[in-house]
């Protein structure tokens, strides 16, 4: 056998041997690389933890496939990629793309029930180099297991973003989005979520949409204070098997009984979500004749136990030049009716700037006739999470709320120094209670002066949490305004909130998650259309037809010699 074939068998068998040696230890160790500079396809802790829970096959159908536009196409391309991750880390895990559009016979029944699964499409305008047209897009994912569905929603709805911006934030959120979903349809409900009632709050009808969202992770229901004149020891410990308690608007004095087995619920570590109305006023009482009302303090006996844990509501409200779009009617009369759109400055519009996972990366939050929040200084750890602009002032109550201050002129000359007055507070640590070394108003054995550790958010709005009724009577989203159609984080930040306070963060890291997504500027791309084409189409055809001339030239002359 000669040297050269030894050699080359030689190199074959030393090629083969570490194939071998390879696929061996590929299938005792699984690593994936991510060669992305914001490692935005690789899984955080939380989403791997929860991939975990995947032990049956769990079914994932997107309905965002065919001819889509370009912006679309990088949404559909991110989300087939994220879930080929969620798939390396558990087979059990399967995905489709649909497109639903794509057979006429068979579409209409297919958009009509994904119409009632809650599966609005969206229609946007695509400007193809200035030529403009509509096309409907279904964003959205269903999650099935086990026999229980999900909807994933792909597409964040971003108030006055353009589509380019709103598939950004929604590419952000994505992992978010199929995490939750996930989490949902696989994980057993283990706390409980306490709706206070008996103190005049919002009807159920009117937090309609955050109920629903929150009985899709864990168990909700009403627990009424009533009962406490006639057994507040049993009613104690009743509420002690809750993890949260929300207090959504309550509009009627609270008994001194009832205080005491709220605060002993909070000294035994529950977790309380204030959301507080401390002047009477609301919109529904300006749409009259005189288009005035009168905002005046509203007693609720409260203010004792939030001094002793840290903050105060004050009875005054914010007046911010950075307030919610509202439409009048100013059609002269014996004329069509015409309405105009104004900044309604007693409805802030705040834009979160913290950089606490409850608030960051969030869009627009509405507020109504809110106050401004005090903190006090007690050893709990405060965080500030919503705040007024720096264009808001504080209007003393009570006083006359008029629609006519929609007309009214301003400088900035007139908020120096009044305005980010704080809206919502987080609290957390070991609250003291607010009956210690007080007589107590009933005997209670296991009372504790100073609590475990816990956590409480207090909103100076009750409103934050309601949604509006459409004209049968049914809730739309939380979030959504009727009057102008503007879609507002309402919802995203009560979840966060509740997810939180139920020490859920994991998913709000998730969504707090931070990725750099360079996108075309497409004023540039029109600007510079033709050298682009020639460049990326022209260029590689000139190069070939210039070598293939030069090759052909070169063998003529050597051969025809």
């Amino acid at each position: 056998m000669k040297a050269t074939t030894q050699k080359n068998l030689k190199t074959v068998g030393i090629t083969v041997f570490v194939l071998i040696v390879l696929n061996i230890l590929g299938s005792l160790y699984f690593q994936r690389f991510d060669l992305t500079k914001d490692k935005r396809y690789t899984l955080s802790e939380t989403s791997l933890n929860i991939v975990k829970q995947v032990h049956n096959p769990l079914s994932i159908k997107i309905y965002m496939d065919g001819d889509l536009p370009a912006d679309f196409r990088r949404l559909q391309q991110e989300t087939r990629q994220l879930l080929e991750e969620f798939q390396a880390y558990n087979s059990n895990i399967v995905f489709e793309f649909v497109n639903p559009l794509e057979n006429q016979e068979e579409s209409m029944d297919l958009t009509k029930s994904l119409f009632q699964k809650g599966l609005t499409p969206i229609n946007i305008t695509v400007d193809d180099k200035g030529k403009q047209s509509q096309a409907m897009v279904f964003p959205w994912a269903i999650a099935v297991y086990n026999n229980k569905e999900v909807n994933i929603p792909l597409l964040k709805n971003i108030m006055g973003a353009t589509t380019e911006q709103k598939v950004k934030g929604s590419i952000q959120h994505l992992e978010y989005s199929i995490a939750d979903a996930i989490n949902k349809i696989t994980k057993d409900k283990q706390k409980k979520v306490a709706i206070i009632k008996g103190n005049g709050e919002m009807n159920e009808i009117h937090i309609a949409k955050m109920l629903m969202q929150i009985r899709e992770s864990y168990y909700i229901g009403p627990f009424t204070l009533d009962s406490v004149a006639k057994n507040p020891t049993g009613s104690l410990e009743a509420l002690k098997k809750y993890d949260l308690a929300i207090i959504s608007k309550p509009t009627e004095t609270f008994s001194d009984e009832e205080k005491q087995v709220l605060d002993q619920f909070i000294m035994n570590g529950g977790k309380t979500l204030w959301l507080v109305d401390q002047v009477a006023a609301d919109m529904d009482s300006l749409y009259n004749q005189s288009g005035a009302t009168l905002a005046y303090p509203r007693d609720l006996n409260l203010n004792d136990m939030f001094f002793k844990y840290g903050f105060r509501i004050n009875p005054d409200l914010v007046k911010d030049e950075q307030g919610s779009p509202i439409k009048l009617a100013t059609g002269e009369q014996g004329s069509a009716t015409q309405y105009q759109e104004f900044i309604w400055k007693y409805a802030p519009q705040v834009y979160p700037d913290s950089q606490h996972p409850i608030v960051k990366n969030l869009g627009g939050i509405k507020f109504d006739f809110a106050s401004p929040i005090d903190t006090l200084k007690n050893g709990i750890k405060k965080t500030v999470l919503l705040h007024s602009s720096e264009y808001s002032r504080t209007i003393g109550t009570p006083s006359e709320i008029n629609l006519n201050i929609v007309t009214e002129k301003t400088s900035p000359q007139d908020y120096i120094n009044k305005g980010n007055l704080p809206l919502s507070v987080l609290l957390e640590g070991s609250f003291h209670s607010a009956f210690e070394n007080r007589v107590l108003p009933f005997k209670e054995n296991s009372f504790l002066a100073k609590g475990k550790p816990t956590k409480m958010i207090v909103i100076s709005d009750g409103d934050l949490a309601r949604n509006q009724l459409d004209k049968n009577m049914m809730p739309v989203e939380l979030g959504y305004d009727q009057r102008t159609g503007n879609l507002y984080d309402n919802k995203d930040f009560m979840m966060n909130c509740i997810n939180y306070l139920l020490d859920d963060t994991g998913l709000i890291n998730i969504r707090s998650k931070d990725l750099d997504l360079p996108l075309l500027d497409k004023e540039k791309v029109y600007e510079n259309y033709t050298t682009t084409q020639f460049i990326t189409i022209g260029l590689p055809i000139l190069t070939l037809l210039v070598f293939g001339l030069v090759f052909t030239f070169l063998r003529k002359r050597k051969y025809s010699r």
